[in-house]
C-alpha cells in the first residue's frame, strides 16, 4: 500500500537561508553577518521584547484562541472590523489554512514558478494542478496568468513585491488584470514586504481593493523584525475570514508572539528607522554595484538581487564570501542559479560587505 501519495514524494522540501549558527559549525568562526533572509538587521522592537517579558510567566495557558487583542490592533491600524482579519505562523500559515479552507478536488492554482519558495511548496502540496508560469523582466507576467484562467482555477497567487527579484505590479497593471478574474477566483496578495515598498506612487497597496476575492498578507518577520516569532496576518472579507477561522490551527501564533506583536505595532519609531535605514542602504548597494558593472534588478523590498555571468560563477561568489564570514542567498532553490540575493543590514554591515565583495572580485 503507498502511504505517501505520489505528489509529496515529488515535493522539493522548502530551503530555508543558512543560519548563523549552522554557518558557524560549518567555517569554526565566531563572527558572521548573515544578509541571507531578509531580516530587519536592527533586531526586533523593544516594545515586542517588554510585550514577551509580561506574558512570560503565563506560558502554562493557552492563548486566547481567536487571537483578540492583536487582531482588534491591527482592525484598528487598517481601520476595518476584527471579523476582517486572521492571525497564522507568518504568512505561511495563513497560506496553508487557505488551502485547507478553499481548495476542492479538480480546483486549479496559478502563480509564477521563480517566486516565493514558500507558496510553491504548500501548493505542490495541495496535489492541485499549479500553473507556473515564467516572469517576464523578472516581474509577474499578469497577462499569462489571465491566459490561463479556467473554470477551474481558483487561487492566483501574487508575491508584491516580489521575493527573491524585489519587483512589485503598479496599480495600474493589478486594476487591468483584476478585470479579467471571475468573482470565483481568490486573489492572494502576498504583501510581505508591504512596508518598504508602501511609499512608491504606483503600488497597489490591496488595502485600496477591498474586493470580495481578494485576500491580502502581510507578516511581522520582516519591517517588524519579529522573523522568529512567526507571525503574520490576513486580511480579507469577513466571509472569508469566517471561514478561514474555523479551519486555522487553534492558539495559533503562540503567546509570546501575540504579545510581541503587540509591542511591535506600538513602537514607530522603530519601524521607521528601519524603513530609513532600509532606504539608505538600499540606494548605497545599488550606487556600489553600478560602480562594479555588476547587474541587479530595481527593488521595492529590503534587499537587492545580483546577476552573475554564470550559475558557477553565482556559487563560486556566494562560497567566497561565506569563507570572509558574510552570508548571502545564491537562488538555485527559486529557479534563478546565476542569482545572489543580498538582504540589506546596517550601514556599517552593508560598507564592510561591499569592501569584503571588491576584494574578491579583484
Amino acid at each position: 500500500m503507498a502511504l505517501v501519495p505520489s505528489y509529496i514524494k515529488q515535493l522539493q522540501s522548502y530551503k530555508s537561508g543558512k543560519s548563523i549558527e549552522q554557518a558557524r559549525r560549518e567555517l569554526g568562526i565566531s563572527t558572521f553577518v548573515k544578509l541571507a533572509s531578509n531580516e530587519n538587521p536592527l533586531g526586533p522592537s523593544p516594545k515586542a521584547l517588554a510585550g514577551i517579558k509580561t506574558v512570560m510567566e503565563n506560558m502554562h495557558y493557552y492563548p486566547e484562541a481567536s487571537g483578540f487583542h492583536l487582531r482588534d490592533a491591527l482592525a484598528k491600524r487598517y481601520n476595518v472590523k476584527i471579523e476582517n482579519v486572521i492571525l497564522g505562523a507568518g504568512s505561511e500559515g495563513v497560506m496553508s489554512t487557505i488551502m485547507r479552507t478553499f481548495l476542492l478536488t479538480d480546483d486549479e492554482l496559478i502563480s509564477a514558478e521563480n517566486s516565493f519558495i514558500g507558496f510553491r511548496v504548500l501548493a505542490n502540496a495541495s496535489g492541485r494542478k499549479v500553473h507556473w508560469l515564467p516572469m517576464k523582466d523578472h516581474r509577474y507576467d499578469l497577462n499569462a496568468l489571465v491566459e490561463k484562467i479556467t473554470d477551474y482555477t481558483k487561487i492566483i497567487y501574487i508575491a508584491n513585491p516580489d521575493n527573491p527579484m524585489g519587483t512589485y505590479i503598479t496599480r495600474k497593471e493589478f486594476d487591468d488584470f483584476y478585470k479579467h478574474v471571475p468573482e470565483r477566483c481568490l486573489i492572494i496578495l502576498d504583501e510581505a514586504y508591504y512596508e518598504f515598498a508602501k511609499d512608491k506612487s504606483d503600488y497597489p497597496d490591496s488595502m485600496s481593493y477591498r474586493y470580495d476575492n481578494v485576500i491580502t498578507l502581510r507578516t511581522f518577520s520582516k519591517a517588524f523584525g519579529l522573523a522568529g516569532a512567526r507571525i503574520g496576518y490576513g486580511l480579507a472579507h469577513e466571509n472569508l475570514i469566517g471561514n478561514l477561522m474555523k479551519v486555522k490551527v487553534p492558539f495559533e501564533p503562540s503567546l509570546p508572539a501575540q504579545a510581541a506583536g503587540l509591542g511591535a505595532l506600538m513602537d514607530d519609531e522603530h519601524l521607521n528607522k528601519t524603513l530609513a535605514i532600509t532606504k539608505e542602504g538600499l540606494y548605497f548597494f545599488e550606487t556600489e554595484l553600478k560602480s562594479l558593472k555588476i547587474q541587479t534588478v530595481p527593488s521595492a523590498a529590503n534587499f537587492i538581487t545580483t546577476f552573475w555571468d554564470t550559475d558557477e560563477k553565482a556559487k563560486q561568489i556566494t562560497e567566497a564570501l561565506f569563507q570572509k564570514g558574510f552570508i548571502v542567498r545564491q537562488l538555485n532553490a527559486f529557479g534563478w542559479p546565476d542569482a545572489i540575493r543580498i538582504s540589506i543590514g546596517t550601514m556599517d554591515q552593508n560598507q564592510n560587505f561591499i569592501n569584503t565583495l571588491k576584494t574578491i572580485i579583484k
